[in-house]
């Protein structure tokens, strides 16, 4: 009875809720080192299966009974079900990352720096992560509404109460492109170029100029269809990469993947993975989960094997025969180390390494990399009707880097193999794009870049109903539902009514 109210509300030393923790530089810090950890959740899994196999490049080369979840991603089964938990789960996982960055934004202003640099750069870290969650959330679920508006995700630029949420609803897609962009130029402003060793893992001015470029790039295409000015904003995003000396393709292709090679000269920004923790909490998934689900030690020596993310003929038959990119990023089959029967059953190899247990591993997940952007700049400049043969050199340094790598030892390549172009070579522009689509299919295979260059060139359409049909669904039909995926049934049933679903989808 003696104790002030004071004393008694205070928070015990142990429980660091949120309003006691966010206090000082310190706790800032590890405010933004949690927003960066959360990415892990999305990456593991959630992305490549919403991204990768709803592409023509991957599929399953196995599963378990009739899982309609996986289905409906890979095979466009009709209707694919707003209940589907692959959905639910990235809508969570990227609202609780968008939460924490939110957290960062929302109180470090009232938090005493010694350097307002650095709290700058805390901010632009956060508000980078935010932008490229919501760049992922609005490639995924924007769309076409039931009501006809074309809506992005849900728009949460601050902290907000569990009232005001059962209040919120869709808004344009526009409004959150204008989120994205405002975050990006925000953090190009105020990120550093590079970190001292302790830091390296960090988002850098170059990875937000990069990946505003690819904003530009997607809002310029399908569905925003903002055309040659944003192409032309993407130019310049991109031209400020190019020219920067710290960046610069790594000597050989296989280089870039090798699991003691991480943040190299190439890369723009990595999610940051490390294996050997407790229960293998921040290892990465891939070599493991992309396994052949009855391969035993022929592909991986520990640890589980999941059959996700195969690669599909059409994906194998892409590459140039040599190519050594195709040895490098995935195998058509392996031989049974117990039968000695080849088993024709294809693999992604791109991420290999030795699991502690289990599935984990210690390979990065590279988002931005210079060759996506020397690959987007090319097909830019054609789109505006620009140098061509700028386009080509960008096209062609890809391609001697290839050549560069040592292939599959058991194909002799062609003399001429990944040759480079000319003007020559292409009658018309269109011809030219097809050309570097190609190049980014076989060049950034398995980085999840397929299913969302597919739907903003507009070409979608095309590509998925020759692969449905090449792989035996005779009967497929496509629909510009599939464009956008449905708004998940658990975050419809949280407000009937305020959250309008996507075209072809059943409104609450």
């Amino acid at each position: 009875m003696s104790c002030s109210d004071d004393f008694i509300s205070k928070n015990p030393p142990s429980d660091l809720n949120s309003e006691g923790f966010y206090k000082t530089e310190t706790d800032m810090n590890q405010a933004v080192l949690s927003a960066y950890a959360n990415l892990r959740s999305l990456y593991n899994q959630t992305y490549v299966r919403l991204g990768e196999i709803r592409s023509d490049n991957t599929t399953y080369s196995w599963l378990s009974g009739n899982p309609a979840n996986e289905k409906g991603i890979d095979e466009f089964s009709s209707p694919l079900l707003p209940e589907n938990n692959f959905l639910a789960s990235c809508w969570d996982d990227s609202y609780k990352t968008i939460l924490r960055c939110n957290i960062v934004i929302g109180r470090i202003e009232n938090i005493e720096f010694k350097s307002e640099v650095l709290k700058a750069q805390y901010t632009a870290e956060a508000r980078f992560l935010r932008a490229l969650i919501y760049f992922y959330l609005n490639r995924i679920f924007g769309g076409y509404g039931v009501n006809g508006e074309l809506l992005g995700a849900i728009k949460v630029d601050r902290e907000i109460t569990q009232t005001e949420a059962y209040d919120m609803g869709r808004v344009s897609l526009q409004e959150m492109y204008d989120l994205i962009i405002q975050d990006l130029k925000y953090a190009e402003s105020n990120l550093p170029e590079s970190y001292g060793s302790t830091d390296i893992g960090r988002v850098t001015k170059g990875g937000a100029t990069a990946l505003l470029g690819k904003v530009y790039m997607t809002m310029a295409g399908y569905p925003l269809n903002k055309g040659e000015e944003y192409y032309k904003l993407a130019i310049d995003q991109f031209k400020s990469v190019i020219g920067n000396s710290r960046y610069s393709l790594v000597p050989t292709y296989k280089d870039l993947f090798e699991v003691s090679n991480k943040n190299t000269s190439e890369s723009l920004f990595e999610v940051q993975y490390k294996k050997g923790t407790q229960g293998g909490a921040t290892g990465s998934p891939w070599n493991n989960n992309f396994a052949p689900r009855f391969s035993d030690k022929e592909v991986v020596l520990v640890g589980d094997k999941g059959g996700e993310n195969s690669p599909t003929q059409d994906m194998s038959n892409a590459y140039e025969v040599g190519d050594p990119r195709k040895y490098v990023s995935m195998r058509d089959g392996w031989t049974n180390a117990k039968t000695g029967a080849w088993e024709n059953e294809k693999y992604v190899c791109k991420y290999y390494d030795v699991s502690t247990s289990g599935s984990d591993n210690d390979n990065n997940w590279i988002e931005l990399r210079l060759a996506d952007i020397y690959l987007l700049y090319a097909e830019a400049l054609v789109r505006t009707n620009g140098d061509k043969q700028t386009a080509i050199d960008y096209v062609n340094k890809i391609r001697e880097r290839a050549r560069n790598t040592l292939g599959d030892p058991d194909i002799t390549p062609a003399a001429d193999l990944l040759r480079d172009y000319t003007l020559s070579d292409f009658s018309t522009s269109n011809d030219l794009l097809l050309a570097i689509e190609k190049e980014r299919r076989v060049e950034l295979a398995f980085e999840n870049h397929r299913w969302f260059d597919l739907v903003r060139t507009g070409r979608a359409k095309d590509v998925m109903t020759a692969e449905q049909k090449f792989d035996g669904y005779s009967d497929f039909t496509w629909s510009d539902d599939a464009l956008a995926y449905p708004i998940p049934m658990t975050v419809m049933q949280s407000n009937p009514g305020k959250i309008i679903q996507n075209k072809g989808y059943t409104q609450l």
